[in-house]
């Protein structure tokens, strides 16, 4: 855990080779090391300071640091306040995934990040977006557009050449999310409703996962994860209304636990799970 004031926090996803890890250290010195993945870290407080392909560099608050597999690279505190910064690290085979997906080619070539530090807002908001999903309970499509949307991000705007990413007609994007809003309230009239998988509904379309994601925004405002999420509290409310528990209710609709329905349901309607049973004066 390095020193007393120094502190670490990692999380490793279940499913696909994801990892992230926050941390702030005063007095740690990495030993020149390298990863099978790509790594990418925003440096949020301070700076740090590390050599990376032959030359010295500075990563200050609001820049990300981005490295391929294989990349060597040590770190260190530019200054004796330390540094404190967030990083993901994402597999090889996820990256060309998501690329392959969004680009519609058999195979799409891997991205190459000629400079270590970049400075760009919109990138550091889609890693950060990625990290929270990594750090705390969220729904398997959640983390699939965010992953999609920090890959992209980070191909189009610090890889040394950008892919170019499929289009469709604005009237075939509308029949795509008009399609799955239809199969996201079937989903929902099920006994048991789970969160429908990105790639499960991208699928029974026909269509890319980010076609998917980037049609239905386009037509509803909100990704198919949201939209799914608020079929599932609506279905919420109306057990609540029969006289289901709030803790039954959140694990009939899918929610991971009751902290996690809770936390929801509060964000969408301005009261908890609780305070809207009791007004009902059931069960």
């Amino acid at each position: 855990m390095g020193t007393e004031q120094s502190w670490v926090r990692y999380w490793r996803d279940g499913s696909y080779p994801l990892e992230a890890m926050q941390a702030h250290f005063f007095d740690h010195v990495y030993a020149p090391h390298s990863h099978d993945t790509y790594s990418f870290g925003i440096t949020d407080v301070g700076a740090q300071r590390f050599h990376c392909r032959g030359a010295a560099h500075t990563s200050g608050a609001g820049m990300v640091m981005a490295f391929n597999p294989d990349d060597v690279h040590d770190g260190r505190a530019a200054a004796e306040l330390g540094y404190q910064y967030r990083i993901v690290h994402i597999g090889p085979a996820l990256v060309r995934d998501v690329l392959t997906d969004a680009t519609g080619k058999g195979a799409a070539a891997m991205p190459l990040f000629g400079q270590p530090v970049l400075h760009d807002t919109t990138l550091i908001r889609a890693l950060a977006r990625l990290h929270a999903v990594l750090s705390g309970p969220a729904d398997p499509g959640v983390r699939d557009e965010c992953l999609t949307a920090a890959v992209l991000a980070a191909a189009r705007r610090g890889a040394t050449r950008a892919p170019r990413l499929r289009a469709e007609s604005a009237s075939a994007q509308r029949q795509i999310a008009r399609r799955a809003l239809a199969l996201l309230r079937e989903s929902c009239l099920e006994p048991s409703l789970t969160p429908l998988p990105a790639a499960a509904l991208a699928e029974a379309i026909g269509c890319s996962r980010y076609t998917l994601y980037r049609a239905f925004r386009a037509e509803y405002g909100l990704a198919p994860s949201a939209y799914q999420r608020q079929l599932r509290l609506r279905r919420a409310r109306d057990l609540m209304a029969m006289g289901i528990s709030p803790a039954a209710a959140a694990a009939a609709t899918g929610f991971a636990d009751q902290a996690h329905f809770t936390r929801w349901f509060h964000r969408a309607y301005g009261l908890t799970p609780g305070t809207f049973h009791r007004a009902l004066g059931v069960g």
